[in-house]
């Protein structure tokens, strides 16, 4: 284990802590910014995995911060994240990870929206741009809320068939660049990965 993942596996009690505290609405998720990859999940509700890419290697950090956000994320199933991103750095004060907690704000949304003539709040700035540039689960989970609510479907009602086209539509989307895209396309659509790598293979031969 690097000196760097030594560090990083202090956040897990951090996570695991946070996650237990805020059952079942929060998921605490560590990213390793050396090897650019997911290494923990506490309370998965994005249907991230381990070893999964980040997409974070873009990242400039300022010397001084500390924490980024609070920001809006749209969650697999359309429903909304109030996120925040905690920098933890080595004992020198370079940054060597990010640990992501990630609210589903769902259930107060819909308390907000029975109790809307008493709660005002301005909406959720847009997620910082240099934190998800790159951000290819958000690009899917946002297309492919779009593709459902244009057809008034649900993920739940699809066929296999619909399921295809809507991996079809993905790919014309270029939402399979990512090594880790097509496993997590297949954990929300709930096929099997042989199947999605299978459809992949057909669109590009």
């Amino acid at each position: 284990m690097s000196a760097n993942q030594q560090l990083l596996a202090r956040w897990t009690p951090f996570a695991d802590g946070i996650a237990a505290l805020l059952h079942p609405h929060v998921e605490v998720v560590v990213h390793d910014l050396s090897t650019q990859t997911v290494v923990h999940i506490a309370n998965n509700l994005s249907k991230r995995s381990l070893g999964d890419e980040s997409a974070l290697d873009e990242i400039e950090f300022d010397p001084d911060e500390q924490v980024i956000g609070p920001y809006g994320k749209v969650n697999w199933d359309g429903s909304m994240m109030r996120s925040v991103s905690i920098v933890a750095r080595d004992d020198a004060g370079a940054p060597i990870g990010l640990v992501c907690v990630n609210l589903d704000i769902s259930v107060f949304e819909r308390a907000k929206a029975a109790l809307s003539l008493f709660l005002g709040e301005a909406p959720l700035p847009q997620q910082p741009e240099k934190l998800f540039r790159d951000d290819w689960q958000e690009r899917i989970n946002i297309f492919l809320n779009t593709w459902l609510a244009e057809r008034g479907q649900t993920l739940a009602a699809l066929d296999r068939r619909e399921k295809k086209a809507l991996v079809e539509a993905l790919f014309a989307e270029g939402a399979f660049r990512g090594r880790s895209a097509a496993p997590y396309v297949a954990e929300v659509l709930g096929l099997s990965r042989a199947t999605v790598f299978n459809h992949l293979k057909a669109l590009r031969g």
